[in-house]
């Protein structure tokens, strides 16, 4: 779990300077970026959400 989390904190980095860099500069290329970045955390997070109910059952 210590891994995916790690994961999840890397993405997120990397989806804040994206997002950053659409707002700030209007980088289009960066904004997809960011949304690709959006997509794999959200698949991340539930697997995170999946694993802290089952640890938590034990």
């Amino acid at each position: 779990m210590k891994n995916l989390v790690k994961e999840i904190e890397e993405s997120f980095s990397a989806f804040t300077e994206d997002a950053n860099a659409q707002i700030e500069k209007g980088n289009k290329a960066a904004g997809t970026r960011a949304r690709k970045a959006s997509l794999e955390m959200e698949k991340m997070l539930k697997e995170f959400r999946k694993k802290s109910l089952d640890a938590a059952k034990k």
